[in-house]
């Protein structure tokens, strides 16, 4: 049916337009942008980089691990462009003076990725999705199996037809 999302991990998708064509967006991506908002304005300027990064790092590992088994890579494509331009927007507020190459060097080691001397800003676009595996007539039935059918379950592992 088509305009119908179905519910995953509790979550309903959203497809939202882009110049491209149509990008999956889950509704959870919105009180994710949210917190990074709020971690990126909690974090005063005159604090280093690398408790900024701290902060966002556990909280988006957590929000991954739950997240990466029904999101799509898009998703967290999405997300990444946006975390990146929030941390920039940080640092640009930290050193209002220095130019984007100054902040370059200083903060990002001469390439485009923040990081501090201790961790770097976690990239969330190379974080792995998983699919669900096909369990089939594995999962036990809910209802009583008639004594006269042969009810087969298989043992071994069974594959997925969809690859």
């Amino acid at each position: 049916m088509r305009g119908e999302a179905e519910d995953l991990l509790g979550v309903r998708p959203v497809l939202r337009a882009c110049r491209r064509g149509g990008v999956l967006i889950a509704e959870p991506v919105l009180p994710v942008k949210r917190k990074i908002k709020a971690v990126c304005r909690q974090v005063e300027v005159n604090q280093p980089l690398d408790d900024l990064l701290r902060r966002l790092n556990v909280m988006l590992r957590g929000w991954c691990g739950y997240f990466r088994a029904g999101v799509s890579s898009a998703v967290f494509a999405y997300l990444n462009s946006y975390l990146w331009e929030s941390v920039w927007r940080w640092l640009r507020r930290k050193h209002r003076k220095s130019t984007w190459k100054e902040i370059r060097l200083r903060c990002c080691g001469g390439g485009w990725w923040p990081a501090s001397e201790r961790r770097e800003l976690i990239n969330l676009e190379q974080v792995g999705t998983t699919r669900y595996r096909y369990r089939g007539s594995v999962i036990p039935s809910p209802w009583p199996v008639a004594d006269d059918e042969e009810h087969i379950v298989p043992t071994g592992l069974v594959e997925s037809p969809v690859h």
